[in-house]
């Protein structure tokens, strides 16, 4: 049976794939650096401290976490990673969205015009549930299902 979640859309859009899950901050600086600075097309998370999602790719899948965190320059880093496709297709919170997210997303969908999917408040039973590659379907609304 599936579990259904009802967060508040920022982003709105709809998506089915891939879960990848984090249950510490998450740091684009870290994740990213290496990525963009050698021109790379993969989007593998380099942060040696997110034992979650190192060694993982990002790119068009689901990322589900707490909250992103990091320098300012984090948001240049989301923005850089949509630029050259490696971005997570959506991004889930499951608390509300925090200030180097929000502004590296805006970036993200304005300036690049690549839009990452992005839903908050989704609650901790949320990040408790879902797992790494788990089906998960993303409504505009801000309904996430995951799939059975």
């Amino acid at each position: 049976m599936s579990k259904i979640f009802k967060g508040r859309p920022i982003f709105p859009g709809n998506a089915e794939e891939a879960a990848e899950v984090s249950h510490v901050g998450f740091s684009p600086t870290a994740s990213w650096l290496e990525i963009i600075f050698n021109d790379s097309k993969s989007g593998v998370i380099k942060d040696h401290d997110n034992k979650d999602l190192y060694g993982r790719d990002m790119k068009g899948k689901i990322l589900c976490l707490p909250q992103s965190i990091g320098s300012s320059a984090s948001a240049m880093f989301f923005m850089a990673a949509s630029k050259i496709d490696v971005a997570p297709k959506a991004m889930l919170f499951a608390n509300h969205i925090d200030s180097l997210s929000s502004c590296g997303l805006i970036l993200s969908d304005i300036w690049v015009e690549k839009r990452v999917i992005t839903i908050d408040m989704l609650g901790q039973e949320f990040l408790d549930t879902v797992k790494t590659g788990d089906k998960l379907k993303v409504s505009e609304d801000g309904t996430v299902e995951i799939l059975d």
